[in-house]
């Protein structure tokens, strides 16, 4: 009789820290999920404001023609990934347009008429705060996804990660512009 109760207890104490575990890493992943959903609102802003001010741009410098191309071509990369949830697409494209804002920049040094536009700067500041959102959200997805890496991967809590199926989250990391000096050139 003793038996059973402390198998029943132990049982117990057992589904009880399934349960606690499995809505632990649930949590978790629910907060991986809405990081993410808050980094793919200020793309999806950045992406569309993007072509103002290449157009605002492009009607001043219209022989610059390859770094307006370019700047097409990374936007639509970035919104494909961006629309499958391919984080890893999402920051190698992100280095990408990265990568081309200097440029972007250097175009208007050298029109002193395009620099007084009050479009361009408006959007300029735009793409500018939203470039800080963008860095402060990656910064809170990264620590959540780590947070959640670190759950599924931990003993004895991989165990339950196992039963639930959950997979480690990429980090979102732009690969290239924070490491690498950037060139312009015309």
């Amino acid at each position: 009789m003793m038996e059973l109760i402390i198998g029943g207890i132990l049982a117990a104490v057992l589904l009880i820290w399934f349960v606690t575990t499995w809505n632990r890493l649930v949590r978790l992943e629910k907060n991986v999920d809405q990081a993410w959903s808050n980094i793919d609102v200020l793309l999806k802003q950045r992406y569309d404001m993007i072509p103002n001010l290449v157009n605002t741009v492009k009607g001043y410098a219209t022989h610059e023609r390859e770094i307006f191309e370019q700047f097409a071509v990374a936007r639509q990369a970035a919104a494909g990934a961006l629309a499958q949830g391919d984080v890893a697409g999402v920051a190698s494209a992100e280095g990408m347009l990265s990568g081309l804002m200097p440029r972007i920049n250097m175009v208007a040094e050298q029109y002193p008429e395009l620099k007084a536009d009050t479009n361009f700067l408006n959007l300029q500041n735009q793409i500018t705060a939203l470039e800080n959102q963008i860095a402060d959200r990656r910064e809170f997805y990264n620590a959540s996804a780590t947070s959640f890496n670190t759950a599924i991967e931990t003993i004895p809590t991989n165990i339950v990660a196992g039963v639930k199926s959950c997979e480690e989250r990429t980090l979102f990391e732009v690969v290239g512009i924070e490491r690498e000096n950037v060139a312009v050139s015309f």
